[in-house]
C-alpha cells in the first residue's frame, strides 16, 4: 500500500514539474514563470485553457433557431450563369475563386471565354482564381490545407473552392475491396476538413464526383443503372447534391439528387463556349 501511495505522489510531482519540462525545448524560465503565476502548472492546464478559448472563440455550443437562422442570412449564394439553374438553387456573384484540378482538366482558355461573355477582363478573372494541380490523395489532401491557410490571411476575398474531381485520386490510390475501407477513412477525413472550411471561412465548397455502374439496378429495371462514387460517406458530407446528365442534343439536365432545403426538381441547362446557358 505504501508503495501505490509512494508512486502516485511521484507520479503527481512528476505532472506537476511537466511545465518546467518546456525549458528544455526552447521555451524562456520567464515564460513559465507567467504561466505559473496565472494558474497553469502542468502542460495539460495549458492545454485545457487553449480547449476552452477555442471554445469561446468559435461559439460551439448549442445556440437557438433564431440565430442559427441570422447566420445562415451570411451564407454567400453564388451564381450558375443558367437562370433556370439558379432558380433550381438560388445564385450571385463571387469574388476570388481556389481550384484544385486532380484530373488536369483546367483549362485558362474556358476561364477567358466565361469571362468575355459577363464583360470582365479575361485576364483579371484568371488573376483571380488560385490553381493547383493534385497528384494522389495526400497531395490533394496538403493542398486542402494550404488553400484553408490561404483563406484565413485573405479572410472575405474568397467565395468558392473547387475540387475536381473530389474521388479520383482516391480510386487511383486505394483498390479493391482490401483497401476500401481505408480508403472511405481518408474520404472521410478530408470531407470533414472541407465542411469545416466552409463555415469557418463562409465559402461554397464545389466538389464534382464520378459514376459508376451500378449491377443491381439492371434487376429493380431502374432507367439510369449508375451510382455515385463515394459511398453513404459521400452521401452524408454533402448539403445538396446535384446528378448531371445529358438531354436532347445539346441539353443537359441538373436534377435535385439530395438536399435538406430544396426540393427534387430537374432544370434544364447547355454548355456554350461562355459558359453554363438556359436552354433556347
Amino acid at each position: 500500500m505504501d508503495q501505490v501511495v509512494r508512486d502516485q505522489e511521484d507520479f503527481l510531482e512528476d505532472e506537476e514539474d511537466e511545465i518546467d519540462e518546456l525549458q528544455n525545448h526552447g521555451i524562456n524560465a520567464s515564460d513559465i514563470t507567467k504561466l505559473k503565476q496565472a494558474g497553469i502548472c502542468t502542460v495539460r492546464t495549458k492545454v485545457d485553457k487553449l480547449k476552452e478559448a477555442a471554445a469561446k472563440l468559435s461559439n460551439a455550443s448549442f445556440i437557438t433557431g433564431l440565430e442559427y437562422s441570422i447566420q445562415r442570412k451570411k451564407i454567400m449564394i453564388l451564381s450558375t450563369g443558367s437562370k433556370q439553374l439558379d432558380e433550381l438553387l438560388g445564385g450571385k456573384l463571387f469574388f476570388m475563386a481556389a481550384y484544385i484540378d486532380t484530373e488536369g482538366t483546367f483549362r485558362h482558355e474556358r476561364v477567358k471565354a466565361i469571362a468575355e461573355r459577363f464583360g470582365i477582363d479575361p485576364e483579371a478573372a484568371l488573376e483571380n482564381i488560385l490553381v493547383a494541380r493534385a497528384y494522389n490523395s495526400e497531395h490533394q489532401m496538403d493542398l486542402i490545407t494550404e488553400v484553408a491557410a490561404r483563406f484565413a490571411d485573405e479572410k472575405g476575398i474568397f467565395r468558392i473552392l473547387v475540387i475536381d474531381s473530389i474521388i479520383a485520386l482516391f480510386r487511383t490510390d486505394f483498390s479493391g475491396r482490401g483497401e476500401l475501407s481505408e480508403r472511405q477513412q481518408k474520404l472521410n477525413q478530408m470531407l470533414s476538413r472541407l465542411i469545416k472550411i466552409a463555415e469557418e471561412f463562409n465559402v461554397a465548397i464545389y466538389l464534382t464526383n464520378q459514376v459508376q455502374s451500378d449491377p443491381g439496378a439492371g434487376m429493380t429495371f431502374v432507367a439510369d443503372p449508375k451510382k455515385p462514387v463515394g459511398g453513404h460517406i459521400m452521401a452524408h458530407a454533402s448539403t445538396t447534391r446535384l446528378y448531371l446528365r445529358k438531354g436532347r442534343g445539346e441539353e443537359r439536365i441538373a436534377k435535385v439528387y439530395d438536399s435538406p432545403d430544396v426540393p427534387e426538381a430537374e432544370a434544364p441547362y447547355a454548355i456554350s463556349a461562355g459558359g453554363i446557358v438556359d436552354v433556347s
